[in-house]
Formats: C-alpha cells, sequence, structure tokens
C-alpha cells in the first residue's frame, strides 16, 4: 500500500548499533525435549530482542583443540577409592551411561579432564554405546590398575542423574554383582568411596590440556512477532509452572518448566513485555507511512477456542490486529505489506462487539483499575483459568480468545475501545437498508443527530430521535426489532419496529456509535486518548 508516496515497510531493519542490549536477564530453567522426551538444566538469558537457550557444555580452555568435544583419559586405580568415579545409565534404559559422580581429590577429580554429564563412548578402546549398565561396571572393574576411557559431555543431561545419590537400589550382593542403571554404581567401581585416598601429584600432562564446564549458546530466538503460550497444544489446559517461546517462523523453544510459579510468572511476564515492546516498535514504524485511517491500534497472538463439535474442540493460536476500519484475524502475523492481504477473517469494527468473559468481582474491579493505570503485576494464572474474551459477528456467530495475563486482557480491552471510538469518528455515519409493512426505507445512525429514518425512493425523513431519546429495545433474534424512543414533547414512548437483513450487525452498530458518544464526553476516557501517541503517529 503506497499513502503519500511511501512504500509501507517490512519488518524493521535495525542499525547494528541498535541492536546492542541494553539489560540481560539470566536464570536456570529445565527445558523438556519433546522429541527425546528428557528433561535438562538450561540457562536462559534474554534482551529486549532474543531469548537464547544455553546448554551445559564442555569445552578446552588452553593447550588443545576447543573444537574437539571428545576426551581421552587414563585413570590409574588406587587401592583406596577405585576410580574415584560413580556411573548411571545403560542401553536397557536407551539412555548412555554417564559419570553421576567424581570423588573430591580422587583420580578421576585429578585429571582434571572428567565431568558428572560426561557420557562413555570407550573403555580400553571398547566401544560402550550399546552396552548395558551391568556391563559397562564389569569392563570397569575387570579393566585393570590401568583404564583409558573415552568420554562426551552430554549436553542434555538424562533426568535420572538428578535422583540422589546414594539412593537405595535394588539388595546388593556382592557375589552376584548386581548393579542398578538408574542408582549410582561407586560401590561396584570404587569399593568404599566414603575413604578419601590421599592426594597424588598431579603430572604436568594431566594439567594440559585444561577443560572446563560452560554455559554455550544453544537456540536463539528473536521475540519480534512471536509468541509466549501456557497452553497445551491443541487443548484449552494450562500447563503448571511452565510455558513455551515460539517465533514469527515457527521456531519453538519446547517447554520451559520453572521450580516455582512465582518464577514461572515472572519470565513470563518479562518475556510478554519485551514482545509487546517490540511489537509497539513495529507499529509505530508502520503507522508513519500510512493513513490516518490505515493506523495500527492494536495487534497481538491469542488463543482461540472454537464451538464445542461432537464434545471435543481443538485450541489454535491467531494473530489479531486492529486497524483502520477493520479487525483482522491472521493464522500467522503479517510480516510485509502484502500479507495485510492475507487475513483469514476480516470485521468491520464498528459492527462486533467485543466482550470480557471474566465477571469481575469488587475486588477484581480494584485490580482492573491498578491495570489500567499500570499499577498492578500479573498473578499467576491457576489451572483451567483462562483470561478470556470474544467477539461477536454475525446471527449466533463469534470467536472465543484468551490470553496468558490479565494485562494483555485490558490491553486488548482498551485498544478496542480506542479502535472503534476512532472508526466511528471518522464514517459519522452509517445507513442500513430496512422495511417496515413492505415499504423500503433506510435507518441511518449518525454520530452527530442520532437515529433517523427516512424513505428509500423520497429521502422523506419520517422519523428522527438523539441517542438520548432511545430508551430500550427487543428484536426477534432474527431479523425484526423494536425500538423505544421517548418523545421529547409529550414525554410518550413511541415503538418503531423495524425488518434488517442482517440485525445483529445493526444493533452491534447501534451500541458502538452509542459507546463512542458517551465516550466523546467521559473526561476519564478523553483524557486516556492523550496516551494514543504511544500506539499511533
Amino acid at each position: 500500500m503506497n499513502v503519500a508516496g511511501k512504500q509501507q515497510p517490512e519488518l524493521i531493519e535495525r542499525p547494528a548499533s541498535l541492536l546492542v542490549p541494553t539489560w540481560t536477564k539470566l536464570g536456570i530453567a529445565l527445558l523438556y525435549n519433546k522429541d527425546t522426551r528428557n528433561t535438562y538444566d538450561v540457562r536462559l538469558k534474554l534482551t529486549k530482542e532474543v531469548l537464547t537457550i544455553q546448554k551445559l557444555d564442555v569445552v578446552c580452555t588452553g593447550g588443545g583443540d576447543p573444537q574437539i568435544n571428545h576426551r581421552t583419559v587414563v585413570l590409574r586405580r588406587q587401592s583406596t577409592g577405585g576410580l574415584g568415579l560413580s556411573i548411571k545409565g545403560g542401553a536397557e534404559h536407551k539412555v548412555p551411561v554417564v559419570i553421576s559422580k567424581i570423588f573430591k581429590d580422587q583420580v578421576a577429580d585429578q585429571t582434571g579432564k572428567l565431568f558428572v554429564g560426561d557420557a562413555m563412548l570407550q573403555i580400553n578402546g571398547i566401544n560402550v554405546d550399546n552396552c548395558t549398565h551391568e556391563e559397562v561396571v564389569n569392563l570397569l572393574r575387570s579393566a585393570g590398575d590401568e583404564v583409558t576411557i573415552t568420554v562426551q559431555y552430554l549436553r542434555e543431561v538424562p533426568s535420572f542423574l538428578k535422583l540422589p545419590l546414594d539412593s537405595p537400589g535394588p539388595p546388593s550382593d556382592q557375589s552376584s554383582r548386581v548393579s542398578s542403571p538408574l542408582f549410582d554404581s561407586g560401590l561396584h567401581l570404587n569399593g568404599n568411596c566414603n575413604n578419601t585416598a590421599p592426594s597424588l601429584p598431579s603430572s604436568p600432562l594431566a594439567n594440559k590440556p585444561k577443560y572446563e564446564k560452560r554455559w554455550l549458546d544453544a537456540v536463539s530466538l528473536p521475540l519480534l512477532m512471536a509468541r509466549v503460550s501456557r497452553f497445551k497444544a491443541g487443548t484449552d489446559k494450562l500447563r503448571s509452572n511452565s510455558f513455551e517461546v515460539c517465533t514469527v517462523d515457527g521456531a519453538s523453544s519446547n517447554i520451559l518448566q520453572f521450580f516455582t510459579a512465582a518464577e514461572c510468572t515472572d519470565w513470563l511476564q518479562v518475556i510478554s513485555t519485551n514482545i509487546s515492546d517490540l511489537t509497539l516498535d513495529n507499529m509505530k514504524m508502520i503507522n508513519k507511512y500510512c493513513s490516518p485511517a490505515d493506523q495500527i491500534v492494536h495487534m497481538g497472538w491469542v488463543c482461540e477456542t472454537p464451538p464445542a463439535v461432537d464434545g471435543g474442540s481443538l485450541s489454535t493460536f491467531k494473530f489479531l490486529a486492529l486497524r483502520g476500519p477493520s479487525l483482522y484475524i491472521f493464522r500467522s502475523p503479517p510480516v510485509n505489506t502484502a500479507d495485510w492481504g492475507g487475513s483469514e477473517t476480516i470485521y468491520n469494527l464498528y459492527e462486533v462487539l467485543f466482550k470480557v468473559h471474566k465477571v469481575w468481582t469488587a475486588e477484581d474491579c480494584w485490580i482492573q483499575a491498578r491495570y489500567y493505570l499500570g499499577l498492578q503485576q500479573d498473578e499467576e494464572k491457576q489451572d483451567g483459568e483462562a483470561f478470556s474474551f470474544s467477539i461477536l459477528v454475525g446471527h449466533g456467530q463469534s470467536h472465543s480468545f484468551s490470553v496468558e495475563m490479565t494485562s494483555e486482557l485490558v490491553v486488548w480491552e482498551k485498544s478496542f475501545q480506542r479502535a472503534v471510538f476512532m472508526e466511528v469518528q471518522r464514517v459519522g455515519s452509517k445507513t442500513y437498508m430496512c422495511s417496515n409493512q413492505g415499504k423500503v426505507l433506510c435507518f441511518t445512525i449518525d454520530f452527530g443527530s442520532g437515529f433517523t429514518c427516512s424513505e428509500s425512493s423520497s429521502s422523506n425523513i419520517l422519523w428522527r430521535y438523539k441517542f438520548s431519546q432511545l430508551k430500550g429495545s427487543s428484536d426477534d433474534g432474527k431479523t425484526r426489532v423494536k425500538l423505544l424512543f421517548k418523545n421529547a414533547e409529550n414525554q410518550q414512548i413511541e415503538m418503531k419496529e423495524l425488518e434488517f437483513a442482517n440485525l445483529t450487525a445493526v444493533l452491534h452498530c447501534i451500541h458502538s456509535f452509542i459507546a463512542a458518544k458517551v465516550a466523546s464526553v467521559d473526561p476519564v476516557f478523553i483524557n486516556s486518548q492523550s496516551i494514543s501517541g504511544k500506539y499511533l503517529n
């Protein structure tokens, strides 16, 4: 779309100097991998524009190739303390054998090359990828006084490593040499590991090359047009203390889990705030190139729950935009000019009705007021509870949406009010064709004068009332409506009956014009429009 000779931009291309973050938030979380069904520790690094997921890895810090992840280490068994390590895992559980404990000042610790989380690849040249736990225990026990092992740090450390050390396993029978893959096998490898062997002097070669664990970037998720969700995919059920982040191109963080509800809420809120700020920046840029009648008031992700069919329904994510005269519903965000023509649905703003599902108690109303003033922080959402709203359109039709936080619900409500107010003021009036007793009539809703009914053929005005004179209405839910007006002269109620092809659109339009008329004389609403520059050019 060209406006005044200018082309509307696509996603904002920011100079490199503007990409330098001014702050960074760090924190530890658990990441659930949908493919491996494994949960492991990650570190989150959040800047204004990017969420980076970091995984632990072992890196070479000197004397070796930092790109080589495999390490071969020679262990000389001690008479007291053995090899100085414990292992868990095995092929019978479809997981590698992993070092689960390294005993301080014993052989494995003195090498400086072994770490908890190292997966064993070879023992004395024998590949152990497909070996059971007991087979690996036997290999280590029978390997002699000098054992050569090749290891690789397992970035996605299996969850069984988090089991308490020295957990009671199956009854130990030293004669049968039984060991459990889910419990530490230190006793079988080292004897009594509580006895710390005297420290042996490290050879110069033992310290070269040097290795250490570090958090390394694994996944970077751009936050512009991204979405955050606690909903389980395809359902209206909420996850507990967890959520996922999905980017505009479909990339996902997988499920991030947190240890406490407060920590989950904190991360959910700060990531959502960054996404909102980036969306706001993009809206400002687009609005600079658009006419006043085509401004974006608000846009963002919501979760849509369609009406239940055959006892069930699948929730899907939609991207909504309040722009100019229309409400747009997209399957994916419009990232360039052409995408605005590919919306799933478009509705005239003044012919739809916004309805909040949540019933506000007296306490909730105070909380809601604080959200409007920007003084309230989001609380944790209880499982099964959703902050929802509906868009009511034609006869018996509606869209039900939900968002993650109360603050988002408030923003959508305020934005919809602002967008409808602006559109009603812009169009000024709307005329619909109708009929009464077989006569074709024109029914006009005018922001300045109110309601007017005239003959279609001659434009002869039959009656006219102000908005304030409308005292009630009733309809048959199909095509007919009765409007009750108070006569200004004799104070009598007068009924006007009309029939419309699209009655719902007309009733919504009446509601929009009256709401805009009331808002125009409401000082609180008018003062709130002074912040509209935050959204509009």
